[in-house]
């Protein structure tokens, strides 16, 4: 396998998104009636620092009921966590990133408090979505091409793709190692380390002909570069949404199953659908 990253750096990124996905089901355990989205937001922090967390690809977010679908979202400063209580039946999304000992992760959480049919019927179907971006990948289809195919099977399954709400429309952006520091600045929620490193390879890819962000636009008319991308397929049905956000390995190898795959496929949506298949 012929990648930037060494196999070492792949086991710290692995443990570093274990971190936050423990995180994740942490907090998610610990939601309840009344629960703003501010206080989930703030419980994520806590876990992750009394873990040694101390800098951020972005500080927590927590979105509840159709915030989960974005609806009415028109400016980035809706995306930060509100004072949105949490209900019965409620859907809700915790997205974390943090960075543990240089290595970044950015991760996705759906759940729901108690049951709720629709929702669970939007993760199953999402399931399809990481299978698809796998497979079109490893073929070495075009970014652009794999965002619109994307779009496509959501359309196909009666859904609306909600990344689109994100800023530039991404579905996933590209993570690098950072130096390991005690504390970094942030800005507007997100560490001042992770957006030169965006900077970075945006300028770099700019001049090569490629981009770090994975969006519908011209920009990402270009096969996968090697490294690692944190994905996130958001699909949403009248006010409720769901995603997953992980990461996903690309390389230069011509092997077909070392050219690309999914960091870890241990993580809560990958078993939850393997227990489904295993019901059937």
């Amino acid at each position: 396998m012929t990648s930037s990253v060494s196999s070492a750096e792949l086991r710290g990124f692995r443990e570093t998104q274990r971190l936050a996905y423990d995180c994740a089901e942490a907090v998610a355990a610990r939601l309840a009636p009344g629960v703003t989205e501010r206080e989930a937001a703030r419980m994520q922090r806590e876990w992750l620092r009394e873990r040694g967390v101390r800098d951020w690809f972005h500080l927590p977010f927590a979105w509840f009921g159709d915030r989960t679908a974005f609806t009415g979202f028109r400016v980035p400063l809706e995306f930060f966590p509100t004072a949105r209580r949490l209900e019965p039946g409620m859907p809700f999304i915790l997205d974390l990133a943090p960075v543990y000992g240089g290595f970044t992760a950015d991760v996705g959480y759906s759940g729901c408090l108690g049951a709720n049919p629709l929702h669970d019927r939007l993760l199953t179907d999402l399931a399809a979505h990481r299978e698809l971006i796998l497979r079109e990948v490893r073929e070495r289809r075009p970014l652009r091409e794999i965002y619109e195919d994307v779009e496509r099977l959501m359309a196909r399954q009666g859904y609306v793709n909600r990344h689109r709400a994100y800023p530039f429309g991404v579905i996933a952006h590209k993570v690098d190692r950072l130096r390991e520091r005690r504390w970094s600045p942030r800005l507007f929620g997100f560490g001042t380390q992770a957006l030169k490193g965006l900077a970075s390879d945006a300028l770099r890819g700019h001049r090569e002909g490629w981009s770090p962000l994975w969006s519908p636009n011209r920009r990402s008319d270009h096969p996968p570069r090697p490294g690692l991308w944190a994905v996130e397929p958001h699909l949403g049905f009248r006010g409720t949404g769901v995603k997953f956000e992980e990461l996903l390995v690309v390389t230069d190898s011509r092997d077909p199953e070392e050219s690309a795959f999914w960091l870890d496929d241990d993580l809560p949506h990958v078993r939850r659908r393997q227990e489904e298949r295993t019901a059937v």
